[in-house]
């Protein structure tokens, strides 16, 4: 059985309010749960493939100040 789980994922969340969006985000990072990092990998892959060249960067030096 083969699971496609960026459909999920967005299936999931297309009739989400920002609000909720937000707070899966949130939730998801201080739960510290490895079983939620493809959930934030599929809105990490959205953001990137909806940002122009100066949005990435911003994405990448903000990446690399946290690490």
């Amino acid at each position: 059985m083969d699971i496609d789980i960026r459909k999920s994922i967005i299936n999931n969340f297309k009739e989400s309010s920002v609000a909720d969006i937000k707070e899966s985000i949130e939730s998801s990072i201080s739960d510290s749960e490895e079983i939620t990092l493809p959930g934030l990998g599929v809105f990490f892959e959205i953001l990137w493939k909806n940002s122009d060249d100066t949005k990435k960067d911003y994405i990448l030096n903000t990446i690399k100040k946290g690490l």
